[in-house]
């Protein structure tokens, strides 16, 4: 009887895992994709009504673990180039 309840107990455990990892993935790739949509981001081409919004999405990017931010940046293939003059002279695909 106890072997068939912890069965089952093991069975939700690796259920609830496998949503937990789903759920990883996809923040992984929110904040992957939010990290490089703000590494790209011209500061004076923003409307001034979304530098609250910006910086809010910044600092929450750079609040995230070294690890954690190479995981998002990897899991949705993101090359982050250095802002510099020679980057925005080039045209923007």
């Amino acid at each position: 009887m106890t072997s068939h309840i912890e069965d089952s107990e093991v069975a939700l455990l690796r259920q609830e895992l496998e949503m937990l990892m789903r759920e990883r993935d996809a923040l992984l790739r929110v904040a992957g994709a939010a990290a490089g949509f703000v590494a790209n981001l011209e500061e004076a081409r923003l409307p001034q009504f979304s530098y609250e919004a910006a910086d809010l999405l910044g600092h929450a990017i750079n609040g995230l673990a070294e690890e954690t931010l190479q995981d998002a940046l990897l899991s949705v293939n993101a090359a982050v180039a250095v802002d510099g003059p020679e980057r925005r002279q080039q045209p923007r695909a």
